[in-house]
């Protein structure tokens, strides 16, 4: 007998990749799709579907949705409102939103006053390689955001070494996939297409999970400025770090000994790609000094390692399943 999963937001980008991931996952299927409203049919909104899983997305209703895990694949804020009955009702839940992901002071000095302070202290951070332990246990687990995936896992292994009294560096590129499925003027065809831009630089939401999550990693303060670009390709993220060490290193051989246990974490010894990702559940990391300068960077589909498989990685760990089932390895990206 298989496992059951419900999941809440099926309609939006991410929620579809949930879709696309269980569909095909060996253990867990799919035991009921929610949207707000209800009433839509997903291989009305995304034909892929039709002949190979097709069914109604149904109103949400927390009081009453079933699911051996429930993926919470909402807007910011809109989580919050409802994991809490969930949770209360003995159900386990991955939320893909950032209502679980940070303290509750950084949350509501970048987000909004949070209405769940309780169950924000239980959340677990859901990154598989650095919390897997907390993970397995954890009634509630907060899924990161994409940059900070991409960011945390290539510096962590680099947190010893770091020269605290200068400041990290992130310069980050992403597919117009990651800004949501609603459009807006920065987002719209005629403006991204053969065009790349920076948008909320240094002043991101991203930078606090990355910078909180650092800290707690490496248990001292560092100093972070966070810059994201737009760029015209559907999906996939790059995010380059550059940083000073506090003695020279070889931070392949740093890079190998930390993920020398964690098959979906890849060291490269030439410069990272987005295409070599995409579609995948890899994160890829490159790393070179000059002296005590160095420079960092990883790859990742930003729906998927960012999103959606990691998702997926977090339920399997959290139902006692092996970490790796239904995350894909290979995909077609022309």
């Amino acid at each position: 007998m298989k496992l059951t999963a419900a999941i809440v937001g099926a309609s939006g980008f991410t929620g579809v990749e949930l879709v696309k991931l269980l569909v095909n996952h060996p253990k867990i299927e799919i035991g009921g799709l929610y949207g707000s409203d209800g009433g839509e049919r997903i291989e009305e909104l995304y034909p892929a579907f039709r002949g190979l899983f097709e069914a109604s997305i149904h109103p949400f209703d927390p009081e009453r949705v079933e699911g051996d895990i429930i993926f919470l694949a909402l807007p910011h804020s809109r989580s919050m409102e409802v994991a809490g009955k969930l949770l209360d009702r003995g159900l386990r839940v991955v939320d893909l939103s950032a209502d679980y992901r940070l303290s509750l002071e950084h949350y509501e000095a970048f987000y909004t006053r949070h209405l769940d302070p309780g169950h924000l202290q239980e959340a677990v951070y859901g990154l598989p390689e650095l919390w897997r332990e907390k993970i397995e246990v954890a009634p509630l687990v907060a899924n990161p955001g994409c940059y900070p995936t991409a960011a945390i896992l290539s510096l962590a292994p680099f947190l010893p070494y770091i020269d605290r009294s200068m400041p990290i560096f992130i310069d980050a590129k992403s597919g117009v996939s990651g800004a949501g499925k609603r459009c807006s003027a920065k987002t719209h065809f005629c403006t991204i297409d053969e065009n790349i831009f920076p948008y909320n630089p240094l002043r991101h939401r991203h930078s606090i999970e990355i910078k909180e999550q650092l800290e707690i990693l490496g248990k001292e303060p560092i100093e972070l400025h966070f810059v994201p670009h737009l760029i015209p390709i559907n999906r996939g993220m790059l995010v380059n770090s550059f940083l000073s060490l506090t003695h020279p290193l070889d931070p392949i051989e740093v890079l190998q000994e930390f993920y020398a246990q964690e098959p979906f974490v890849r060291i490269a010894r030439e410069p990272v790609d987005v295409k070599s990702v995409a579609g995948t559940h890899f994160c890829d990391i490159f790393a070179m000094a000059q002296g005590k300068r160095l420079f960092v960077s990883a790859a990742i589909d930003n729906l998927l390692r960012g999103a959606a498989s990691q998702a997926v990685a977090n339920a399997n760990l959290m139902l006692s399943l092996e970490e790796d089932l239904g995350l894909p390895k290979l995909a077609y990206i022309p």
